[in-house]
């Protein structure tokens, strides 16, 4: 366990230093928002998803309805179906791993596991339940430490929410670097225009769509593009047989 552990922690590296500024950031919005230091830890605890959190402390603020906020961060995280669907191998033999990997697969964590091999000799369930535990302690301290300088020294919250979109840029890179495949990236990025232009044209109504749209375009694509790859898999397979 000792191996898992030191891999997990060498493989997480690059979410350390992520999710440490983001989650400053986040600690930074909440206390600004008016909330106390301590809601920082415990909503990384207990909810653990960066987007989701930075956009609920807005709803909170604003005083959105409850039934709202509840579809809005249904709608955030909804890829999350497809990252689950995609891992179902890799985590059916995970043993009292499981449920926890469920919970705690951020983007990020997502990204790590989907790129990274299991080194030679190791339990993969070990290797990516520490992977998990190791990025969701980054978070729950960086949100920790920003709500607690918040509460403490007056802050310029100027450009401070960017630091999520920066992280996901970097991810992104270094994905494509990873596996040499540019085709759910650009899906994404078509998804994300075809959505602004639908409603520039006036399709959708109110701006807030947009998100809704284009995470909607962007889950059916990868989803037709993955089958399409068993037809491919299929096929392929049952022609060797012949």
């Amino acid at each position: 366990m000792k191996s898992e552990l030191k891999s997990a922690f060498k493989t997480s590296i690059p979410v350390l230093f992520g999710y440490m500024a983001i989650g400053i950031a986040f600690g930074l919005v909440l206390v600004d928002a008016g909330y106390n230091w301590w809601f920082a830890p415990l909503m990384s605890i207990i909810v653990y998803a960066g987007a989701a959190q930075f956009i609920a402390i807005g709803l909170f603020a604003a005083g959105t309805p409850l039934f709202a906020i509840i579809i809005t961060e249904l709608l955030v995280n909804i890829r999350h179906i497809v990252y689950g669907l995609s891992l179902i191998t890799r985590f059916q033999n995970c043993g009292k791993w499981k449920p926890y990997l469920v919970f705690a697969l951020t983007d990020e964590t997502y990204s790590l596991l989907t790129c990274t091999d299991v080194p030679e000799g190791q339990k993969p369930a070990d290797f990516y339940g520490f992977v998990s535990l190791f990025d969701q302690s980054y978070w729950v301290l960086g949100s920790t430490i920003g709500a607690l300088f918040g509460a403490l020294i007056p802050f310029d919250m100027t450009g401070v929410d960017f630091a999520l979109t920066a992280l996901f840029a970097v991810l992104t890179v270094e994905q494509i670097m990873k596996t040499k495949d540019l085709v759910p990236t650009l899906a994404g990025a078509i998804s994300v225009i075809i959505a602004i232009l639908l409603w520039r044209f006036g399709y959708l109504g109110d701006s807030s769509n947009i998100l809704f749209i284009a995470l909607a375009l962007g889950i059916g694509t990868i989803l037709l593009m993955k089958k399409n790859n068993l037809k491919e898999d299929s096929n392929g397979s049952t022609g060797n047989t012949i």
